[in-house]
């Protein structure tokens, strides 16, 4: 059959996807070129928020409508997050979807459409398979340029608000031989950089390795030949190392950006997050963050009206925002999750209306702050690793500093790939603009240094 794969939700969902695609095509399976040509349309869902579990109900509705240029309409499958959160009461509210596939069983989607195909019953198999390892070289890689790499599955920290604990399951490692495999693997397709998947990244242990925690996977990873750069998602403060803060300021290839999730910047809200960590205890790393690389540059998530949230509370988390000055911020309200422990014991008491006023006046604190650090930089040169063609322009390439910046500027389709060094000419607030000068690396597709 052809198909078509659909995501929602995060940098896993996206590894995910191109695993579930690599795994149709080597059924033999083929790609559809859109959903009118498509036999089988796989949704791969999110459940972090309620608006994204929400577009699928949504976008579900719409597939169900399409009849497409093969006279039919599409199979339809959920697979990610709400297929594992929901299980077979999603066939009681969606009765015409035809297969639930869960996180930890996305290897026998295969099968599974096998026997879809010959039985004509709906399939559903979210039980948990406690193995997470992959076969190497099925992942069909989305992107030419980045290569993501799960190191583990699952998390074992249980924070009120988050339901991950329950779709993704318990902490399960992957083998370092298998990263490394994977690594070489990518870069000898032509992947310069390599992202590190993880719920709680760093709280990575190899189980082939007892000595090799996640700074000795980095180093590892550092020294796999044809790895220019190196990104990992996402870390929680409390595991956060001297020796990961070493590894950021020491391995050349890790990129001098660090994804820091706080959530907020009342301590007594994180102590009903049980987030494990308090304001001070955050902003000291911070500290020693920027003590041993000045130049870093530090992202975060933050959830707004959670209850309990009082408005002192919110002024708390904008003093710690413009304290740290984070050069990026994925801001939500919050949203009550199904089988949490905030469900479960809190009252969601903080109305729709201040969680809105409240993102507001977060995200134009955070835009105000991305501007101004984004115009220090203009008259600079940095190193860009051209990841895609410019969203806005098509004379323009686009790609991101080892600071996570994004950067547009005129160059040829060619250099996407390459190192490029680049001065920056403009600022805004959410990417800047600049001028190239040659590549300082240049690769062929197949992985070869030019």
């Amino acid at each position: 059959m052809k198909y078509l794969v659909e995501t929602f939700g995060c940098q896993m969902n996206v590894h995910d996807s191109e695993r579930i695609a690599g795994l149709l095509e080597q059924a033999g399976h083929e790609p559809a070129d859109d959903e009118q040509d498509a036999e089988l349309v796989i949704l791969n869902t999110c459940s972090v928020r309620e608006h994204a579990a929400e577009k699928l109900f949504s976008r579900l509705g719409e597939l169900r409508a399409v009849t497409g240029r093969h006279g039919q309409h599409p199979l339809l499958a959920v697979a990610g997050c709400v297929a594992q959160q929901e299980g077979e009461r999603l066939l009681a509210r969606v009765p015409y979807v035809d297969l639930v596939i869960g996180t930890q069983a996305v290897r026998r989607l295969p099968d599974l459409v096998e026997a879809l195909h010959r039985s004509g019953r709906q399939q559903v198999d979210v039980r948990a398979y406690e193995d997470p390892s992959f076969p190497l070289g099925i992942a069909r890689r989305s992107d030419p340029v980045r290569a993501y790499v799960t190191i583990m599955e699952g998390c074992n920290d249980y924070c009120s608000f988050c339901v991950v604990p329950y779709t993704r399951g318990h902490e399960r490692m992957r083998r370092k031989a298998e990263i490394l495999d994977e690594v070489a693997e990518a870069v000898a397709g032509g992947r310069r950089e390599i992202h590190l998947l993880g719920q709680i990244v760093n709280h990575y242990q190899a189980p082939d390795d007892p000595a090799c925690d996640f700074p000795a996977l980095l180093e590892a990873v550092d020294a796999v030949p044809g790895v220019q750069r190196i990104r990992f998602a996402s870390p929680h403060p409390r595991h956060a190392s001297d020796r990961l803060v070493e590894a950021i300021r020491d391995l050349p290839r890790v990129c001098k950006h660090l994804h820091l999730p706080v959530q907020s910047g009342s301590s007594r809200v994180l102590a009903a997050m049980r987030r494990r960590h308090t304001r001070e205890e955050y902003l000291a790393l911070v500290g020693r963050l920027r003590d041993a690389v000045p130049s870093i540059a530090i992202s975060t998530d933050m959830i707004v009206g959670f209850p309990g949230e009082t408005a002192d509370d919110f002024e708390e988390t904008l003093s710690l925002v413009r304290q740290v000055r984070f050069q990026a911020m994925f801001s939500f309200k919050y949203s009550q999750r199904p089988n949490t422990l905030a469900a479960k014991r809190l009252e969601d008491d903080v109305p729709e209306e201040e969680k809105g006023r409240r993102l507001w006046a977060l995200q134009q604190e955070q835009r105000e702050i991305q501007l101004a650090l984004n115009r220090q930089m203009v008259g600079t040169e940095v190193e860009v690793l051209v990841d895609s063609l410019s969203r806005r322009r098509t004379d323009e390439v686009s790609g991101r500093t080892t600071g996570n910046v994004v950067v547009n500027f005129a160059a040829p389709r060619s250099t996407i790939g390459s190192l490029v060094r680049v001065r920056i000419t403009d600022a805004g607030a959410n990417s800047v603009k600049g001028a190239c000068s040659e590549p300082t690396v240049s690769w062929s597709a197949g992985g070869g240094q030019g």
